[in-house]
């Protein structure tokens, strides 16, 4: 949120306050941050007792901060902090128990007390984010409360909290705070409480409503109309690789869609915002842990390289998607795509054409916003020069490159592809440059960044083998994309929470989450039990995945380039089957926050990259 700047604002990391509860605010003005003081993207990450509090020094490291120290527990991870108005539970740390969190609207007949989370909506000054603070002291015309990220500037000399909220009591003991006209709302407060007298009902969501509807498009009057407009680059790229309008490859599903509900959408959008985080969160555990790191199968000489992508607070995510299992048995992320991932165009384009030109009602377009999000992302990235695209000479690669030709361009960045890498050269100063001569700086790829590592193990295996090694005249992919000068998205240390040996380091810092299935690096007898897949911890569009029931039959598999690597064994948790198909839900996200849905569909239940993606709509509340 934008703060007006004043006279006795201090910098970021200067305390401003001491609440009571002898906790320390900082200023959170981001523009004075310290280089040599913050160096890296972990020196932004706040922990006490080894606990993470959160992202220095916003409102929800504050509010999670005080509780732990003065209550002794904290709240899950959220993206925003509208959202922690939707927890019900907190976490008692020395105990690993979980208690009671209850809300209260504002205007409720149950008073707020100290301790108490007070929370504001998305809006206003608090745009996107929402806003958290602590309640310190109530009366019946006013609160008292400490926070962090409102204002930079010291509290008032004495006082033990940063500003007070006018409160008014009903009749009726209505308890009101004041809401000022700027558009920012106040939702109301959270207590550590089992009583949930005049709190908000929680609700639990319907099973049923997880569940995907298939459904037909009616045929429109003129069979096989025209509906891509073929005289955009990326609608023409896509046109010809289908051979036609369509957007699926069966014409079985030719006139296919599917339905989700706007709890299920709600569903996916908390899912996602709330997985990234836990992602990153890993990510950092495990570049931490060195022990850890050698599971996940990298060039041990590049660790200190992927560490350095890490805390290089300029190398920030662009976009990634999540690949998910949703009915009514729940909702389970399967993986996390963040390298090099796939069906941009089809979910933040085709599929709204495809719904329209089918005249499909009743809904809205899953994807409507990934292009606008993924437009704002890239208007956040400070980039002083050209963007160069790698892409294999590929078709579904083509139409995916200039897809995002089309969003960095909208952003205002001048872009431009290359296919393959072959007119690439070195020059003088032994730069990279493009067949123009224009030096490569910020690269968006389509390659996985496993294809350049591979050529760094192959150069190893010639080494060692004693073959002689000359400096290739061409750049090669991993002299590219391995290049200190070269800002390269999504930035070398995707290959971390894009690795599946993540995933049981997940259910280790976050067990029994309801997003997450059992994972081990090891089959044990729970697995067994269970059923489970087999996945290599490297590995593309579903190659060497082992799907076993729980009678211990292969139910399905596919072969692959990665039955060399390692394996991580995740608990059988399949895709609902829905007229035939099964059906996987995808999310997107731009800037680490959720973006758009679609989905992907097969007759097996493993998904690969022949899957169909059909359209996806959320369906309008009846």
């Amino acid at each position: 949120m934008t703060k007006i700047k004043n006279r006795q604002d201090v910098s970021f990391g200067t305390p401003i306050g001491v609440a009571l509860g002898n906790v320390i605010a900082y200023s959170s003005d981001y523009e004075t941050t310290n280089p040599l003081i913050y160096k890296s993207r972990s020196d932004f990450r706040s922990y006490v007792d080894g606990i993470y509090m959160g992202h220095k020094w916003q409102c929800v490291e504050f509010a999670r901060r005080w509780l732990y120290t003065n209550k002794g527990y904290i709240f899950n991870d959220v993206a925003m902090a509208y959202e922690i108005f939707n927890l019900r539970s907190v976490r008692d740390i020395a105990n690993n128990t979980e208690l009671a969190l209850n809300a209260f609207e504002n205007g409720a007949k149950r008073l707020p007390e100290l301790g108490s989370l007070l929370i504001w909506e998305e809006g206003g000054e608090f745009e996107e984010t929402g806003h958290v603070a602590i309640i310190t002291a109530v009366f019946n015309d006013k609160v008292q409360i400490a926070e962090q990220n409102m204002a930079f500037s010291p509290w008032p000399k004495g006082q033990n909290y940063s500003r007070e909220i006018k409160a008014k009591l009903g009749d009726d003991g209505d308890y009101w705070l004041h809401c000022p006209s700027d558009g920012s709302t106040i939702l109301g407060w959270l207590i550590q409480t089992d009583d949930a007298e005049n709190a908000v009902i929680a609700t639990l969501p319907i099973p049923a409503l997880f569940n995907i509807e298939s459904c037909t498009a009616l045929l429109p009057n003129k069979d096989n109309s025209p509906w891509l407009n073929i005289a955009n680059d990326d609608e023409y790229a896509f046109f010809k690789m289908m051979n036609g309008h369509q957007l699926s490859y069966n014409k079985s599903s030719a006139l296919r869609y599917y339905n989700i509900s706007s709890q299920a959408q709600i569903a996916l959008e908390t899912a996602t915002d709330e997985l990234h985080q836990m992602f990153m969160h890993a990510t950092d555990y495990v570049l931490e842990h060195p022990e850890l790191l050698e599971k996940f199968g990298l060039p041990t000489h590049l660790h200190e390289k992927i560490k350095r992508s890490w805390s290089n607070r300029a190398n920030q995510l662009v976009t990634s998607r999540f690949d998910f299992s949703m009915s009514e048995y729940g909702l389970k992320v399967y993986e996390y795509n963040c390298d090099s991932a796939s069906c941009y165009m089809e979910v933040g384009k085709v599929q709204g054409k495809w719904l329209k030109h089918y005249k499909v009602k009743g809904g809205t377009d899953a994807g409507k916003d990934l292009f606008n999000q993924l437009v704002k992302a890239w208007k956040a990235r400070a980039i002083n020069s050209v963007i160069h695209i790698l892409q294999d000479d590929d078709p579904e690669e083509t139409y995916h490159a200039l897809f995002m030709k089309n969003a960095i361009e909208t952003a205002g960045h001048e872009c431009k592809i290359i296919v393959g890498i072959d007119t690439l050269k070195w020059n003088e100063h032994n730069e990279i440059e493009d067949s123009t001569g224009i030096k490569l700086q910020w690269i968006w790829k389509t390659w996985a960044w496993e294809t350049a590592l591979d050529e760094i193990r192959n150069s190893e295996d010639e080494i060692r083998n004693k073959v002689k090694h000359l400096k290739h005249e061409k750049p090669r992919l991993s002299d590219v994309l391995l290049n200190d000068n070269i800002m390269v998205f999504e930035p070398l240390w995707t290959l971390i929470p894009s690795n599946k040996a993540i995933l049981p380091v997940l259910c280790t810092l976050f067990p029994n989450h309801p997003y997450l299935l059992n994972t081990s690096f090891e089959l044990n007898d729970d697995l067994i039990r269970s059923g489970y897949v087999t996945k290599p911890i490297v590995g593309r569009c579903g190659a060497n995945i082992k799907i076993v029931d729980e009678h211990q039959q292969v139910i399905a598999e596919k072969s692959g380039n990665f039955e060399t690597r390692d394996q991580i064994y995740q608990t059988l948790f399949p895709l609902p089957y829905i007229n035939n198909l099964y059906v996987q839900v995808c999310t997107f996200t731009a800037n680490g926050n959720y973006a758009g849905s679609g989905v992907r569909v097969d007759t097996s239940m493993i998904i690969d990259r022949d899957s169909d993606c059909l359209a996806l709509q959320c369906k309008h509340d009846t």
